[in-house]
């Protein structure tokens, strides 16, 4: 079959090939690629940052979608011709997560499926809803559940609370349509008027260019009559979170799930204690909550936003983009 395989760091090293046809072991399923969806994280493994150990050659991408072709024996939650949905964190089934659960990802820690056919264990899949298309369907495993876990699931978001979400790429977009389907008021951090008008668009209520306003967690207070945001969707780390703090209400909660910034940051400890803020890491969700999440997204109608779709054959293009960025998701279509 084929498949793109990283042969070492760097986006130069990422190979069309032609790879042996994985087969279904007693627990898991054979599925037929349909589409994929790229994430940040993935420039992340390709530049080594994510995970520096990696053994290559290793297939790329976790979000995908697909048709199941076979099933072993022991096979129960699915049959041939299901079209399933892969969750990124493929050990995590339901309860808290294990220290390598978030890490155990197709793409890193096993074979990815930017390939014609991907093998998974079949607790590690769920059913895609009929609503979605194939490209919306592959987009929603890792920035889609994300948002939903840690605004909904972990944050208990409710109908009159306020969230801020920073930047526009693929969980921030999910946030945004989210916490606006549940009633929430939301503001949303951009480099690009662009990009914020269509923020807003899709249901913003207030939009800060943090170019013109670096310290954009004061016009936060201020858009929040001084008061804070509920929840913060924190994509950046680094200098971003200490301004997170300061634009979180006392009480609130900041869900960290990024480093677009820098893997480290100063965060003011005296400023947590007294505001009593839970600052909370977030790597995905379990397929439990993943199942959930779609059930209720099929409930709203949400669809995701898609900014590209691209060829199997051009998955450097995609790739090319998820380097300067995206409004949404990239998309690459394996079945052709």
């Amino acid at each position: 079959m084929r498949a793109w395989e990283l042969r070492g760091f760097g986006k130069d090293n990422l190979k069309l090939t032609d790879t042996p046809m994985p087969k279904a072991g007693p627990t898991e399923v054979l599925v037929r690629v349909d589409a994929v969806s790229l994430n940040y994280r993935d420039k992340l493994i390709v530049e080594g940052f994510y995970n520096p150990r990696m053994a290559f050659p290793l297939t790329q991408v976790a979000d995908a979608v697909g048709h199941v072709v076979e099933v072993g024996r022991e096979v129960v939650r699915f049959r041939i011709g299901d079209r399933v949905i892969a969750n990124y964190c493929t050990r995590w089934v339901d309860g808290p997560p294990h220290y390598n659960e978030g890490s155990h990802s197709m793409g890193n820690m096993i074979p990815g499926a930017l390939a014609e056919y991907f093998v998974l264990d079949q607790n590690s899949l769920a059913k895609a809803p009929d609503y979605l298309s194939d490209d919306e369907a592959a987009s929603v495993g890792c920035a889609g559940l994300t948002a939903w876990y840690s605004l909904v699931e972990k944050g208990q978001l409710k109908a009159d609370q306020t969230v801020l979400i920073q930047g526009t790429g693929g969980v921030s977009i999910f946030g945004l349509q989210i916490a606006s389907a549940l009633g929430a008021r939301v503001f949303v951090t951009s480099s690009s008027d662009a990009k914020l008008e269509r923020a807003k668009a899709l249901g913003a209520s207030g939009e800060i260019n943090y170019t013109r306003t670096p310290e954009w967690e004061k016009e936060v207070l201020k858009l929040t009559a001084q008061e804070g945001v509920d929840h913060i969707l924190e994509v950046a780390g680094g200098k971003s979170l200490p301004q997170s703090v300061a634009a979180v209400k006392p009480g609130g909660q900041i869900a960290v799930i990024g480093v677009l910034d820098d893997i480290s940051s100063d965060t003011p400890i005296f400023s947590l204690l007294l505001k009593q803020v839970v600052l909370r890491g977030v790597s995905v969700g379990p397929t439990r909550a993943l199942e959930d999440m779609l059930r209720r997204f099929e409930q709203l109608q949400l669809h995701p936003v898609i900014d590209n779709v691209y060829p199997f054959s051009d998955a450097l293009a995609a790739y090319d983009h998820l380097y300067r960025g995206a409004f949404g998701k990239i998309v690459i279509r394996v079945k052709e």
